[in-house]
């Protein structure tokens, strides 16, 4: 009769644990150390069990940040029409713009050669975004309105609040993860996209001067 192997709970306990925070969202180098320690043990692992439930791990060791995606589907599984685990969030069209002004900043950034963390201010970014939005004479509701953008943004993980020092503006750092979602195909087009923003944005203000 074959021997029994012991089960090596300590790692049977980090990998459940991969799992459940992954399934949550994204896992950060410097947020926590130890899971991460766990994941570029047990990455293999990951992608295999990962993988039954048709999503795929995104893992970039350079940059320190994982998560899970669906896995791009073949026309064979379209057409099976498996649910997706993890759903897609459809974004209003202010706070794609902003994700995609913020993508191109970063590209700016890394390109210049300098730190490797891009904070902006909360003016910088509303200053960013500012130009593309319609015409306001209320200041206040269209600082508002960026705030909003703004919070979105956070709540999706691609910037991050960091604690203002006294007397000192709010700082936001744009978290590179952003690079993983908005690729460098995209921002090759980025001139013809912002030009149908414009336009999108050209027959919003139009509809509303005239309604």
């Amino acid at each position: 009769m074959t021997e029994e192997k012991p089960v090596n709970t300590a790692v049977t306990n980090d990998l459940s644990a991969l799992l459940i925070f992954l399934l949550k969202g994204v896992i950060y180098q410097e947020a926590d150390a130890g899971l991460w320690t766990a994941l570029l043990n047990l990455q293999a692992r990951v992608r295999d069990y990962v993988a039954v439930l048709g999503l795929e791990l995104v893992f970039d060791e350079a940059e320190g940040y994982a998560f899970l995606q669906s896995r791009q589907e073949s026309e064979e599984d379209a057409a099976s029409k498996h649910p997706r685990l993890v759903a897609r969030r459809p974004l209003s069209f202010p706070v794609s713009l902003l994700l995609a002004l913020l993508r191109k900043k970063l590209a700016e950034f890394d390109a210049s050669g300098g730190d490797t963390r891009l904070v902006l201010s909360r003016e910088d970014i509303v200053e960013l975004i500012r130009v593309f939005l319609p015409e306001s004479s209320n200041e206040a509701k269209l600082i508002d309105q960026i705030e909003t953008y703004l919070n979105k943004i956070v709540e999706l993980g691609f910037l991050r609040r960091l604690k203002p020092s006294i007397g000192q503006a709010e700082m936001f750092e744009v978290r590179r993860i952003l690079r993983a979602f908005v690729d460098a195909q995209w921002l090759a087009d980025f001139d013809a996209r912002l030009a149908a923003y414009q336009t999108q944005l050209a027959a919003t203000s139009g509809r509303a001067v005239n309604g």
